[in-house]
């Protein structure tokens, strides 16, 4: 019979251990530290993510329980007093380069989108997070509520977070969205809160493409009248000009597509400096928006990040962004075994049987589902990452 480690030791095998210590010994993160090393508090936050623990002290008396097989994962020892320690101590900065990094594997072995072109493309949005204001005092928002806002850039080659910007629930999402550098070709789907002219601007002065929603207040002249086929619910297709008191922000032309949906017959009028596209194609970019509104969703239900381990910033961001490593770790998982199970499916999955000694590969590709030729080459591809 073969041997196997635990699941969770097979999961951890596709974190880049060797990058991890370099970003430890670049922000001294076990600078004086005999025992919990930051490896061992990245294992314990991940572990919580996917078993659903709770609290400090559920987790102290699950990890307790099974501490047998924890050691081998680098933890001899636990105690809640020690993690909430290392919370407040230990850099955030060191999880959130990780979480770039874990991108970076990610997107190389992630499908592409659904659409025929080959532009990449992201949707910029953020969610709320409410926190008690008298606990979380960093986290202002109002007089006597407290809030952060995770904003959100979603690489919709394989639906996964491309960048991640935490603020405080005051902030407003143009003041994160304009720390964002876009690559050039790409297209950004934003709603209405994001229209700042100056800004949009800069994304083309950045040669890249943005989409989004018309404000109905908006001066404008029409410069030229497209072809509308409404027979696939484009009712008018412009190319205008801003006029008015915000016409020096954006000079230059950009396009006008009324959409009619046929099913529901709701009219959306979007503002785009796309000109190589068709109509109904601007509108279908616009309509995969909801695939960032379904990520935030999912995050919430399934991850821990509305509540938290620790009640300082830094606890809470490394909380945060050791959630989205976790994520990137099962989208990873999926796209190397192709499993046919969902993100749901296949988090329960592992969820059950994290401790277990068994096959990863069996957990998340069926029998009957596994192709040996397209594994051995998806298995060949991870290598070369290292």
């Amino acid at each position: 019979m073969a041997h196997y480690n635990t699941v969770l030791h097979q999961m951890l095998q596709f974190v880049p251990r060797w990058e991890f210590e370099k970003l430890v010994k670049k922000y001294q993160g076990n600078h004086r530290v005999r025992n919990f090393s930051c490896w061992a508090l990245f294992v314990c936050h991940l572990y919580a993510q996917l078993a659903r623990q709770v609290s400090l002290r559920d987790l102290e008396t699950t990890i307790r329980s099974k501490l047998r097989k924890f050691i081998h994962l680098g933890i001899s020892h636990f105690s809640r007093s020690t993690m909430a320690e290392a919370n407040e101590r230990r850099s955030y900065r060191i999880y959130e380069e990780l979480f770039y990094m874990m991108y970076q594997r990610c997107q190389r072995i992630a499908p592409d989108h659904k659409f025929s072109f080959k532009h990449k493309l992201y949707t910029l949005d953020a969610t709320t997070v409410d926190l008690c204001l008298s606990v979380f005092r960093w986290a202002k928002f109002r007089k006597t509520k407290g809030a952060l806002k995770i904003h959100t850039l979603l690489d919709h080659r394989g639906h996964i977070p491309r960048c991640i910007i935490v603020t405080d629930g005051k902030t407003h999402e143009i003041q994160a969205a304009r720390k964002l550098r876009l690559e050039p070709d790409s297209i950004l789907i934003i709603d209405r809160a994001y229209i700042d002219y100056c800004w949009l601007y800069q994304i083309h002065l950045q040669d890249a493409w943005f989409v989004t929603r018309l404000k109905s207040n908006m001066r404008y002249r029409v410069k030229k009248r497209l072809p509308a086929d409404r027979a696939l619910g484009i009712t008018s297709d412009q190319i205008i000009q801003i006029t008015g008191t915000k016409a020096h922000c954006i000079p230059i032309l950009l396009r006008r597509v009324r959409f009619v949906n046929p099913e529901d017959g709701h009219a959306y009028v979007f503002l785009t400096n796309i000109m190589h596209l068709s109509a109904r194609q601007i509108a279908d970019i616009y309509k995969a928006r909801w695939k960032v509104e379904i990520f935030f969703k999912w995050i919430k239900e399934h991850l821990k990040i509305k509540s938290f381990l620790g009640t300082s910033k830094n606890a809470v961001l490394i909380q945060i962004f050791i959630a989205l490593c976790t994520y990137l770790l099962l989208a990873f998982l999926r796209f190397i075994y192709m499993s046919p199970f969902g993100m749901y499916e296949l988090k329960k999955r592992l969820e059950v049987n994290l401790l277990e000694r068994t096959s990863l590969q069996e957990l998340l590709v069926p029998p009957e589902n596994t192709k040996n030729s397209d594994l051995e080459a998806r298995q060949l591809c991870f290598a070369a990452f290292f």
